[in-house]
């Protein structure tokens, strides 16, 4: 007999039987379901079972059914009585049976009857975790900053991945930097996992809640950035154009703000419509312009987070060399750590590391170096702190700049030795500058509808998009 892909009603997500089963009953009740899938007669029994499955998951997948059932304890009962009148109707079905069989089928109940019991006491441990919560918090910040509700949970489920877990079980908005320390304290010692958040359009999952019992910090409202200042920075002898942002602000309007000045912000992923400093800091972000300028570590002056231990941690970076950091024989960071004040100074320590060390050979970015050297903050998706806000350099963009398009067709391998002579030449040039590569396959070339410039062609396999730079006008062609 073929069994079906799905039996579990009301089942709209990507979670197969299987899963389910094992996340709810454990995964020897599903090898007994597998094991006594072949002896099924009319199957009712199974039926019954899965319905009560599928109730449980329904709701715990569903914040909004959730937040009626809070609401209304009279619906929570008559929906647990409907579980439990299906399982004693099961029970009835067995008759008195004594097989091994049975025996299975008799630890299946048990199970679904504990997962009953644990679904309706859920509602009550909620109800008393999310006063607790409201009464810790909203000493801290605005009370409307504190969100339970199933708008608030659903759309911090998932980043740009789509992919969904858990839905975490408050969503703390703070209005100012200096309320994260004490929400991070306060959400730590009532026993909740921190989620840091910005704009969401992360690839990589990091601001995806993995537990129930989560709390996703998000920080779109820390999204002042300070005037444009010229600084001479630790170890410096001459000023240089900084800006100062919270982790809120939107790439692009710090993008638009060096613009105004003739000035460059060299961090530009393509999600810089939506994307937030936070988040730039916490990825490592890179961009196009990072073949000139490098990605968000070469480019902070300084940046602040909060530690989970609810202290204040500044990095700040020594004797800048304005450039990608690889370039550069000794990074150097001052590390000081702060009382959750703030103010009080708990220590203060020097990271050197060889610039080399903070790059794989031959790539922009080691997204697998995680560790960086001990370097806090970045490329760690938040999973070592919260940004609150970084400082950034900027730079002086050349006076010409022509953007170039390279289509490749046939084999898109003999396209790669090609783009790396481009740039071989171009990086030997006395006079230009490569400012900007984008490299795009032809699965994005496809999606993005894009228009060939060859003739009669076709699509492409491949296109390159560069920029190049000067201040002579006929260098940069």
């Amino acid at each position: 007999m073929t069994a079906r892909l799905r039996e579990m009603p009301y089942n709209y997500t990507s979670f197969s039987d299987r899963e389910i089963v094992i996340r709810l009953l454990g995964e020897p009740a599903w090898e007994a379901l597998d094991e006594l899938r072949a002896q099924r007669v009319t199957g009712r029994s199974a039926r019954m079972l899965y319905e009560v499955l599928g109730d449980i998951w329904v709701v715990n997948r569903n914040p909004y059914l959730q937040d009626d059932l809070l609401d209304s304890p009279r619906r929570l009962n008559m929906l647990v009585e409907a579980m439990h009148h299906r399982l004693k109707e099961i029970e009835k079905r067995r008759g008195d049976k004594i097989a091994a069989d049975d025996d299975r089928v008799a630890g299946l109940l048990a199970a679904a009857s504990s997962a009953v019991q644990a679904f309706e006491n859920q509602f009550a441990e909620t109800r008393s975790l999310r006063r607790k919560v409201t009464r810790r918090l909203s000493a801290i910040t605005r009370k409307d900053n504190i969100q339970f509700d199933g708008m608030a949970r659903v759309s911090h489920v998932t980043d740009a991945t789509d992919w969904r877990v858990e839905y975490p079980f408050v969503v703390v908005n703070p209005d100012t930097e200096s309320e994260c320390a004490p929400i991070v304290k306060a959400l730590v010692e009532l026993g909740l996992t921190i989620i840091p958040r910005g704009g969401g359009t992360g690839y990589t999952g990091g601001a995806i809640p993995l537990d129930r019992l989560s709390a996703v910090i998000n920080t779109e409202k820390l999204d002042r950035f300070e005037p444009i200042e010229e600084r001479v920075l630790p170890g410096l002898t001459e000023a240089c154009a900084v800006i100062r942002c919270g982790a809120g602000v939107v790439t692009k309007r710090v993008m638009e703000a060096a613009e105004e000045r003739g000035l460059v912000f060299a961090v530009d992923p393509t999600s810089a419509d939506a994307s937030c400093i936070g988040g730039n800091v916490a990825m490592n972000a890179g961009g196009k312009k990072a073949v000139l300028w490098g990605t968000a570590l070469d480019n902070l002056a300084s940046w602040r987070m909060v530690t989970p231990d609810a202290e204040w941690l500044e990095v700040e970076r020594l004797d800048h060399n304005r450039g990608r950091i690889h370039d550069a024989k000794l990074a150097r960071f001052r590390l000081r750590r702060f009382e959750a004040d703030g103010k009080t100074l708990k220590g203060e320590e020097l990271l050197e590391v060889e610039g080399k060390r903070l790059r794989k050979e031959g790539l922009g970015k080691d997204v697998t170096d995680k560790w960086l050297s001990g370097l806090p903050g970045v490329q760690k998706e938040g999973c070592d702190g919260l940004i609150t806000s970084a400082t950034f350099i900027l730079h002086r963009m050349p006076k010409h700049v022509r953007t170039v398009c390279l289509e490749f067709f046939g084999d898109v391998k003999r396209a790669v030795p090609a783009i790396v002579e481009i740039k071989g030449y171009i990086d030997q040039h006395p006079k230009a500058i490569l400012a900007g590569l984008e490299h795009l396959d032809e699965r994005y070339v496809k999606a993005v509808g894009y228009s060939t410039k060859a003739k009669s062609r076709g699509r492409p396999r491949m296109i390159l998009i560069g920029d190049i730079v000067s201040d002579d006008e006929d260098a940069a062609g």
